[in-house]
């Protein structure tokens, strides 16, 4: 299998490296400041035993490329707010021997969310979900770090909307040689939520910083709380928190790592670049879209949403709110919902 990574960022480019550095063939797609430094200096990973470099193929979209092959593997890593320019962009492709990527190749999405998958399965025949469980960090161009041991990252993989094959099991064996536990479950989706209702605290760690303090985690408490109402309502079945500590365990604890500090998660990062856009329309915003399918208040996830997209929009600096800001905001939402 060849290993197409469209979106080399944070968790693409963990993913992409890890897999060249076990042996298999990797290309990788960036944009702008990113692509000219993978193109010209290599993807330097920096992660507890260094930094590495893989000097990778490396391209700004399919034309570069050509026909795609029948082995290639295309594994979609953009935040899910550009999902569905990529699935457009990619779908069409033509692969060796006939056909089109939508139609012949599998398609894994290995992102933060569940709409990416669903946006897939419109254009794709062959779609797999990922709950990723990777911490990773973009640094600056070029370079990504991920400070997991003593394994990078957790991978539980399977077909969308359920289900497995020997197509799973190969890419899952192929991560598994590459520093990932890659289980391989019928029910990806029940991992997939049980992340999502972990990724609500993005925006508010975003928005505020990190979530150290005592009011900031309780507040996290209620939004989780808040999600947790929504998916029960909607008969939505999630890993329970055992049951992922025991998958979890002690095998992706995070060390230090020299030139490479963690300022925050995918959403902090967002804010930091100044891309102005930010992924909580499909984390928060999903749990207002249930909320409302379902009859169930979901005032602290809106506020989230609300707040986060307007952060990115306004490109203002990632955690300049006041805990205690936010707090009143939310008792507010609480007593007056929109």
């Amino acid at each position: 299998m060849r290993y197409v990574i469209i979106g080399a960022g944070a968790v693409g480019g963990i993913i992409g490296g890890r897999l060249a550095g076990s042996g298999h063939e990797v290309v990788l797609v960036a944009r702008g400041a990113h692509f000219e430094a993978l193109r010209d200096q290599g993807l330097r990973l920096r992660v507890p035993e260094g930094e590495l470099t893989h000097r990778l193929p490396v391209v700004d979209g399919p034309a570069a490329l050509g026909e795609l092959r029948p082995d290639d593997v295309l594994v979609l890593a953009v935040k899910t707010q550009d999902s569905a320019a990529a699935l457009r962009t990619w779908g069409p492709v033509p692969v060796a021997g006939g056909g089109t990527a939508a139609e012949r190749l599998p398609l894994v999405c290995a992102q933060n969310g569940v709409e990416s998958q669903r946006l897939a399965l419109r254009l794709f025949r062959r779609v797999y979900g990922v709950c990723v469980w990777l911490p990773s960090t973009y640094v600056e161009p070029g370079v990504v770090s991920a400070a997991g041991s003593p394994l990078t990252g957790i991978l539980h993989l399977g077909r969308h909307p359920h289900g497995t094959d020997e197509t799973a099991r190969r890419i899952a064996a192929g991560l598994e040689k590459s520093h990932f536990e890659a289980p391989v479950v019928a029910d990806v989706a029940r991992w997939q939520y049980a992340k999502l209702l972990s990724n609500l605290g993005n925006a508010l760690e975003a928005v505020t910083g990190p979530v150290g303090s005592e009011e900031a985690g309780a507040l996290f408490r209620r939004v989780r709380a808040e999600g947790a109402a929504v998916l029960d309502a909607a008969g939505i079945a999630y890993a329970s928190a055992e049951e992922q500590h025991a998958a979890r365990g002690d095998k992706v604890t995070l060390v230090p790592l020299d030139g490479a500090p963690r300022g925050g998660g995918s959403s902090w990062q967002s804010l930091t670049r100044g891309t102005g856009t930010i992924e909580a329309d499909y984390l928060n915003g999903e749990i207002a879209l249930l909320g409302r399918l379902h009859g169930v208040p979901t005032p602290l996830n809106e506020l989230l949403q609300h707040l986060a997209d307007t952060f990115a929009r306004e490109r203002r600096a990632p955690g300049s709110m006041p805990v205690g800001e936010l707090i009143r905001l939310a008792e507010e939402a609480v007593v007056n919902p929109s």
